[in-house]
C-alpha cells in the first residue's frame, strides 16, 4: 500500500484551485500552540482510531505532523479504512521552510 506525498506548496495550489481537501493535523495540542496552520482538522495521532468518524471519507485527507513520520502512519491507517489519503511531505517543518516562514519550527 503506497501513500502519495504532496508538498505544502502542492497542497496549497490544489486547495486554491478549488479542490475540497481535508488537512488533518495529528500532532499533540501543545505542538499546535507552538506552530500551526489555519483550516485544519486536529485529531492527535493517539485518538485517530476512536475519532475516525469525525473525518469525511469522501474527501481526500492530507495528513500533517511535525516532520512527516507520524502523518505517514496515520495516512496508512486511514487508507486501510477506506480513505483517500496523502502525506504532507516534511510536515510543519517543510510548511514553515517552503510556504510560510512566520510559522516557528521546533
Amino acid at each position: 500500500m503506497s501513500i502519495p506525498e504532496i508538498t505544502p506548496a502542492e497542497f496549497l495550489a490544489r486547495r486554491n484551485q478549488g479542490e475540497d481537501l481535508t488537512l488533518l493535523d495529528v500532532r499533540e495540542e501543545w505542538e499546535l500552540g507552538v506552530a500551526s496552520v489555519p483550516n485544519v482538522v486536529h485529531i492527535p495521532m493517539g485518538e485517530i482510531a476512536s475519532r475516525i468518524g469525525e473525518l469525511d471519507s469522501n474527501k481526500e485527507t492530507v495528513v500533517l505532523c511535525r516532520s512527516g513520520r507520524r502523518s505517514l502512519e496515520v495516512a496508512k491507517y486511514l487508507q486501510r479504512n477506506g480513505f483517500r489519503t496523502a502525506n504532507l511531505a516534511g510536515g510543519i517543518l517543510a510548511w514553515s521552510r517552503d510556504v510560510d516562514a512566520t510559522i516557528p519550527t521546533y
